[in-house]
């Protein structure tokens, strides 16, 4: 049993929580991810590390609310535990004086990019943080990454940040007018990291990208997560997360993350029918709408003109 030291909705949908797990802490590096399951009937299902703390044991992870593990997840309470937490898992994130180099991250992203992010500048690279969103309510850890970070750029789909775009316009743009980047790290949704590999890929920028697919154990026996990469089949949880970006079947992968949506809509339909009432404690409370209207007066205070209109 894993215990839920903090918890917290971030924004709408992405809850943070801090777990305690000594071993796990002691040994997790960036990139890494955890096996969870919620309970005894619930699957096991792989989530990114957003940071550890070795002297207090405790591990972070960071989690997009779809599908019913996650919901599941979200419900548990501060002193309520998780079932099972195995790891860490996979392949660490390759870290080095490359130079500057771009963190994207996008949703859910965000958080092992933060610990990737610290990694990075301990080596002596420029960092150059982008941050992926549909509106500006939908940032969160904007200090925290300011912190660890030389830059900080955000992109917002609805167009709030200066104009409508999305990390890989930025990639692309950045990219096209010259400017050196020795290496892009992306986290974030599938479509969000083949975005961002198609725009570095003629300019012949290394991309790494983390997939985290179906998983079943989590260390090479079952074979769910499988994906292509460079024409060969390589298994997400021992091979990677991390792979490149240019060299990943995008269509194969997306096709296997689709394999199985008419099975969970089902099985999140049977859980809400009997739990409906404990998605009241995901909901954005008081304490969020306040801390939203204070971003938003925030960020109008620091908003300026940007010529390529991409960054605010």
């Amino acid at each position: 049993m894993f215990e839920i030291i903090e918890k917290k909705v971030l924004v709408p949908s992405i809850v943070f929580m801090k777990v305690k797990a000594p071993e796990i802490a002691a040994a997790a590096h960036p990139g890494q991810f955890v096996m969870l399951r919620v309970d005894e009937i619930g699957e096991r299902f792989p989530m990114s590390l957003a940071g550890w703390d070795k002297d207090e044991g405790t591990v972070d992870i960071i989690f997009y609310v779809l599908g019913t593990s996650t919901v599941k997840l979200a419900t548990l309470k501060e002193g309520e535990s998780i079932l099972n937490m195995a790891g860490p898992l996979g392949k660490p994130t390759e870290v080095d004086s490359f130079g500057r180099v771009i963190c994207a991250c996008g949703c859910f992203g965000i958080g092992p990019t933060l610990p990737l992010v610290k990694a990075l500048k301990e080596k002596g690279c420029e960092v150059i943080t982008v941050v992926e969103a549909r509106s500006r309510e939908a940032v969160f850890w904007e200090d925290r990454l300011r912190e660890a970070s030389d830059e900080v750029h955000f992109v917002l789909g609805d167009g709030s940040g200066g104009g409508k775009c999305w990390t890989d316009d930025y990639i692309g743009h950045l990219l096209s007018r010259g400017v050196h980047i020795d290496r892009i790290f992306v986290h974030g949704c599938p479509f969000m990291m083949m975005k961002c590999a198609e725009s570095s890929r003629e300019f012949g920028v290394k991309t790494i990208v983390s997939l985290l697919p179906m998983m079943v154990d989590g260390t090479g026996m079952c074979g769910a997560c499988r994906v292509e990469v460079g024409g060969e089949t390589r298994f997400a949880c021992v091979d990677g997360p991390d792979f490149d970006g240019h060299e990943v079947n995008w269509d194969g992968h997306v096709l296997r993350l689709r394999h199985l949506t008419t099975e969970e809509s089902r099985s999140y339909s049977l859980w809400e029918r009997e739990n409906w009432h404990k998605l009241m404690d995901i909901s954005p409370k008081a304490d969020l709408l306040q801390e939203r209207e204070e971003r938003q007066v925030a960020s109008k205070k620091r908003k300026v003109p940007c010529k390529i209109q991409l960054v605010f």
